[in-house]
């Protein structure tokens, strides 16, 4: 602020030496509330002068600063406001800031005071803040009356005492609300009015409170049945934490009545039997079966009971709405961004309309706070490529983790939610005992999700009755605690004598309720009142059930049709302009259209996409460069070097072609692999490819290949047909970047769960990425994709070599060699046969011939023994691969080898030495490594 428009201010006010520390605790309040102070000081800071204009109360520091640099000046004459009144109201004003101050501290800190914890074992250290004495205030003045600013009470002012004890009310009851973190004013201004208008506890009908009592009855009921008929059995029971059940059912009430039409949930396996029967509706006799053992022969492997997903209607004010229970191993968190990408495929069939799509996440304490890819997913959620329009978190917080129940062996936060904070996530803690309060909370968090479109978190605090599973014995670990939880009455308890008290009902009914529910049990039918029988909510999956991975399909396509694509994929806007080494490669794809050169391999993957979206399908390409190309190759986004736009061609090649999305992804690998994994468990008719930016970096989603991708069908029927590209190759650029572990994925081979490929040339690549489309079948596929080979001289193919619609599982020898004079074959995969043909023709050898094996897994036993078949008489067959002798294919796939070659003959192994590491540092080394190997492959012994 320019020093003489300061100056003359101040000469011109009251702002005096003594006075500044007060008047910077009136200038404060004026900020966070203008209505807050009186009239005579608000005028005076409105009327605060401008500078360059620029507001004054938008430079509030600087402001300040100046006051204490002004202060020592001593007093000065006060213009506008006489002297007299001046003296007169400093006393009352002063104080009145003290009110708003206090007034803020519990907007701040209310909830450290809030009675969450129902076994009120929870020791919150004292705020000061909260007293009436750190404000300068005391009960002496409960009477003198004061404006509340924006206190949402719907008054203007109020008694001291009748402020302070609505307070209370609002911020230290069975509601801790946290919001005063977010810095977007319009919703802190929202939640305080949605929270301080009803003091966090708005009027119940007797209709809801009903309907609440029956959800802990059939809480608890379901519990106990399972108790009693299946003692000892694991359940991960929700006892102590029953107000789940009223909750996630008055949630899908509410959103229904909003227009919302589909609700995915995510959830470990505490109370996942107990929501699946009270929720969803899942028919008790079916579970009773499952803990009786028995089980459908037809489903495969099969998984636990309480990892199960499933699927329902469930009828609403607004409406039907379907529900889906997401299917989730024992890596609790990592359900969390499936359920994103579940819910963002949903959204894309309905327009990207977010209202029409919930995701509900629910959460362990421990877990939430504990798990890397919490983390991730928040991190996601308001990113253009995976906002879903914000989650309703719930965590389930047994204060407690399996034996572990220390905070501070827990985390390192006062509460396990304040990971949401990095969001800027609401977040509101209730006391599982006070099933109203989680009803009000529920309803306020679908209300700022719709309204906002952000995530929001509700942390239920509640309590684990038993032992981390039933047959574990919690005393052992956490005696105190279980001592209390052994004289705590369950949660339907205590509501029931909650409404008995207020004469909502008696407690013969309460009885009778309780009695219905066990007879409804007893009998194993749905006891979901709402549970209505499954209509269109989803896509249908049946065109794609049945077929075997090598089902017949026609992906021809015209040289013709072929260039007509092409010459859109290199058209574009005359004003967006082209970085000169993009520009020379879209050039050089004119002149591949054209039939001038033969095709690379980013141009035939872009004809692929090309095709697919012509054909009506979408794409959905997600990787951390994948609109580039981590190896500069693809540039399916061009970037205009004048304004910073893009432009996708592939978005503009027909009228009525499907969408084509691709998104450079945030820095994950495990949660955006996760939420593709979702999305295309959602939508068979997209194509939905992850690329990984190294191969190497698909370690970090290791979780997902392992309990997702690879067994999702076996174990729960969930057919996908997400394609992950691994860029693979051994270039000498050491350990990290050479291996994507190509020997993990082949170990995870079976029951024919998904495709395992390296494909060798463009041709290869466009009618690989087409075939998974095209075909009616939708298995996984996992791709070892090349560096060095996107510009190798050798890896190119012409249109006619793609038009022909077919990818060659293998693919025989391309040299004009006399079978008969081959004394020894060489099988390999990927790069290192263009090094094997590169050093054969060098040598001049006809004696040696090369197959590729461009599908590792499925095994093509029958092709291969088609290109075998010229070469029965030879005795002497190599595998050659760049990788270490214990990783790529050697230990995996030597078993499909041994059966593809003749009877009689001898398989060895060329290749580098095994490794604990991928491959060396050093490239003096690499090129010495893969010079022998060559040789070794080549040289008949």
């Amino acid at each position: 602020m320019q020093e003489s428009v300061m100056q003359a201010w101040w000469d011109s006010s009251h702002m005096a030496g003594a006075n500044a520390p007060y008047i910077e605790e009136m200038y404060e309040a004026y900020l966070d509330d203008p209505q807050g102070v009186s009239q005579e000081w608000r005028e005076v800071f409105d009327k605060l002068p401008k500078v360059d204009g620029v507001e004054l109360d938008t430079n509030h520091t600087l402001i300040k600063d100046k006051f204490r640099t002004l202060a020592a000046m001593g007093p000065l004459s006060r213009v506008g406001v006489s002297a007299s009144s001046a003296g007169s109201n400093t006393h009352s004003d002063e104080k009145q800031v003290k009110v708003l101050q206090l007034i803020n501290a519990y907007r701040f800190r209310g909830h450290q005071h809030a009675n969450l914890d129902p076994l009120g074992l929870w020791q919150q250290e004292r705020v000061r803040d909260l007293e009436l004495s750190h404000h300068n205030l005391s009960e002496s003045e409960f009477d003198s009356v004061f404006n509340v600013g924006s206190y949402a009470i719907g008054k203007e002012s109020m008694p001291l005492g009748d402020l302070f004890k609505s307070l209370n009310r609002t911020y230290c009851g069975s509601v801790g609300a946290e919001y005063m973190h977010i810095t977007d004013t319009e919703q802190k201004r929202w939640l305080q009015q949605k929270i301080e208008s009803v003091e966090a506890k708005p009027e119940i009908s007797k209709e809801k409170k009903v309907a609440i009592l029956k959800g802990l009855i059939a809480a608890d009921g379901m519990e106990k049945y399972l108790g009693s008929k299946f003692p000892g059995a694991k359940r991960f029971s929700l006892e102590g934490g029953d107000s789940l059940i009223p909750m996630l059912k008055g949630l899908i009430h509410e959103a229904g009545e909003v227009g919302t039409k589909e609700v995915v949930i995510g959830m470990a396996h505490r109370g996942r039997l107990n929501v699946l029967v009270n929720v969803l509706g899942k028919n008790p006799s079916v579970l009773f079966d499952e803990f009786s053992g028995k089980h459908d022969e037809s489903l495969g492997a099969g998984d636990v009971k309480y990892h199960a997903g499933f699927s329902s209607d469930f009828a609403t004010a607004g409406g039907n709405v379907h529900l889906a229970l997401a299917f989730n191993p024992s890596h609790l968190e990592i359900v969390n961004p499936v359920v994103m990408g579940s819910v963002r495929a949903r959204m894309a069939r309905r327009e990207y309309n977010s209202g029409n799509v919930l995701p509900i996440t629910i959460h362990g304490d421990s877990a939430i706070a504990g798990q890397g890819v919490v983390q991730e997913t928040f991190n996601m959620s308001q990113t253009r490529g995976f906002a879903v329009g914000g989650t309703v978190r719930i965590v389930v917080n047994n204060q407690v983790g399996f034996t572990t129940s220390k905070t501070e062996d827990t985390r390192s936060t006062q509460y396990c939610t304040d990971i949401a904070k990095m969001v800027q996530a609401p977040i509101f803690h209730v006391n599982s005992d006070d099933p109203e309060a989680v009803l009000f909370v529920t309803k306020l968090a679908l209300e700022y999700r719709n309204k906002f479109k952000r995530d929001v978190v509700i942390d239920l605090v509640c309590y684990r009755r038993h032992g981390h599973n039933e047959a574990d014995e919690p005393n052992a670990t956490q005696p105190l605690m279980y001592q209390k939880i052994k004289k705590h009455p369950v949660p339907r308890a205590l509501y029931a004598d909650q409404l008995i008290a207020e004469g909502v009902i008696s407690d013969r009914e309460v009885d009778k309720y309780v009695d219905e529910y066990r007879a409804a049990l007893d009998h194993g039918a749905c006891v979901v009142e709402e549970w209505r029988p499954m209509t269109e909510h989803s896509v249908d999956w049946r065109p794609y059930l049945g077929h075997d991975w090598d089902v017949p399909y026609d992906g021809s396509i015209s040289v013709t049709e072929l260039k007509g694509l092409g010459r859109k994929l290199v058209t574009f806007p005359e004003d967006v302009k082209l970085q000169s080494r993009v520009n020379k490669l879209y050039q050089d794809r004119k002149a591949m259209i054209e039939g001038e050169k033969p095709l690379d391999w980013g141009m035939a993957e872009n004809l692929a996409y090309a095709t697919v979206v012509n054909g009506g399908n979408p794409i959905r390409l997600v990787g951390q460069d994948s609109g580039r190309g981590t190896f500069f190759h693809r540039h399916a986004v061009i970037h205009n070097q004048t304004d910073g736009s893009t432009y996708m061609p592939l978005q503009h090649i027909s009228d009525n072609q499907g969408t084509m999305e691709i998104y450079d992804s945030v820095l994950s690998e495990e949660a955006v692999m996760a939420f593709e994994y979702g999305y295309a468990t959602a939508e068979p008719s997209c194509l939905t490819i992850w690329e990984a930016q190294f191969g190497d970096f698909a370690n970090g989603a290791q979780v997902v290949f392992d309990q997702f991708l690879s067994s999702g069908e076996a174990k729960w029927g969930r057919l996908c047909g997400l394609a992950v590209l691994l860029p693979h190759g051994y270039e000498g650029q050491g350990p990290e970047h050479s291996s994507a572990r190509l020997e993990r994925f082949l170990q995870l081979c079976a029951d024919h769960n998904w495709q395992v490929c390296i494909p060798s040339t463009p041709a290869q690549v466009f009618n690989m990425i087409r075939r998974q489309i095209v075909r009616p079948m939708r298995k996984p596929l996992v791709v070892m994709s090349p560096k060095s080979l996107l510009r190798h001289p050798l890896a190119v193919s012409s249109l006619e070599e793609l038009s022909e619609g077919v990818f060659h599982n293998v693919i025989g020898e391309v040299d004009d060699l006399d079978a008969k004079k081959v004394k020894r074959v060489v099988m390999c995969s990927g790069k290192v046969y263009y090094d094997l043909l590169e050093q054969r023709r060098k040598n001049e050898q006809t004696d040696v011939a090369i197959i590729r094996l461009e599908q590792l897994y499925p095994f093509p036993q029958e092709e291969c023994a088609k290109v075998v078949a010229q070469y029965s008489h030879v005795k002497d067959w190599v595998w050659c691969q760049e990788e270490p002798q214990n990783q790529g294919a050697w230990y995996c796939s030597q078993h499909h080898f041994w059966q593809a070659i003749p009877e009689g003959a001898t398989l060895t192994y060329a290749g580098r030495e095994a490794s604990a590491s991928p491959a060396v540092g050093y490239v003096s080394v690499h090129n010495q490594q893969q010079k022998a190997l060559v040789e070794d492959a080549l040289t008949i012994k």
